[in-house]
């Protein structure tokens, strides 16, 4: 790899990239488990390729994008980033990840119009988030819905788009407590950033509501979303493994709880530190949130 090659994958952010495609590809190992069951056939197989490549190129160009519109607050918050250390060019950065959306829609036309459709609305979502005149980021309380929703409900709907029809409430209710964890986890990013994004005028929860509120509102998104998975499972909605389903929850709620103490027992220590460990448990509680959801229904195809 080359030196520009390398700082186009730097400003991709290829470490965030994991989540999406793991995110896209457990949605399909559960549509494969969830009865009736679907034979993995080799055409399912590529679909399900090209789906997860096509969550992580996605997320690059939106990755790519933000980067560029957030030029003024990394100046501040993270100013070694390709763009404010002046290493790519803006416009440099703006083709680039005009390329990755075109892309994305490229590997998401072979998987089905459905998947084209989802990776369309969350295309928009991630434009109407950072780029003007829009800049949805700097709305407090939308722009963590505006996360949530393609990277928590989206994602995974779109997983099992690649498998089969959407056409029915189970992938839909996963991917609500997927989005619900996002939609207060997501905010953990943004202590850290708080001065910068004053600075550029985002009102992000921190920078509104000051780190302990921020917290305390934040604390309970990281907890009862995942009591939905028992209540999904008395209705008849979710159709995975019951006892790993249920050992799910519990170490779900249990680290959640963890985690929420951690920011609410010296809330302003969130600001003092680029990576808080808050955020860090967040990422690996959404890892092995994915990954249990898909071996609670991986088994269900082998039967």
């Amino acid at each position: 790899m080359n030196a520009r090659a390398r700082l186009y994958w730097e400003l991709a952010r290829p470490f965030t990239l994991i989540a999406p495609a793991l995110g896209m590809f457990t949605g399909s190992i559960i549509a494969l488990g969830a009865p009736p069951a679907v034979p993995l056939t080799p055409w399912v197989a590529i679909k399900i390729v090209l789906g997860t490549l096509m969550a992580a190129v996605l997320n690059a160009a939106s990755n790519a994008l933000n980067q560029v519109t957030d030029l003024e607050a990394d100046r501040i918050n993270k100013p070694d980033r390709p763009i404010p250390s002046g290493r790519i060019d803006p416009r440099g950065a703006t083709r680039f990840a005009g390329a990755l959306y075109l892309a994305a829609f490229l590997l998401a036309a072979p998987v089905g119009p459905q998947c084209v459709w989802l990776a369309g609305i969350a295309a928009v979502m991630t434009v109407l988030y950072s780029a003007p005149p829009f800049r949805l980021k700097g709305v407090p309380y939308l722009a963590n819905v505006v996360i949530a929703i393609p990277r928590g409900v989206l994602l995974k709907v779109a997983g099992w788009s690649c498998v089969r029809d959407f056409g029915r409430t189970e992938p839909w209710y996963i991917g609500l407590i997927f989005g619900l964890f996002l939609l207060g986890a997501t905010t953990t990013k943004d202590f850290a950033d708080a001065k910068g994004d004053a600075a550029a005028g985002y009102r992000t929860l921190p920078v509104v509501l000051g780190a302990k509120r921020a917290a305390w509102l934040v604390a309970p998104f990281l907890v009862l979303p995942f009591l939905l998975i028992p209540y999904g499972m008395h209705l008849g909605l979710l159709t995975g493994a019951g006892p790993l389903l249920g050992a799910l929850t519990a170490v779900l709620c249990i680290w959640g709880a963890y985690v929420a103490y951690l920011m609410v027992r010296r809330p302003d220590d969130l600001s003092r530190s680029e990576n808080h460990p808050s955020w860090t448990h967040m990422y690996v509680m959404m890892f092995v949130a994915q990954i249990g959801f898909a071996l609670a229904y991986v088994g269900q195809a082998t039967r």
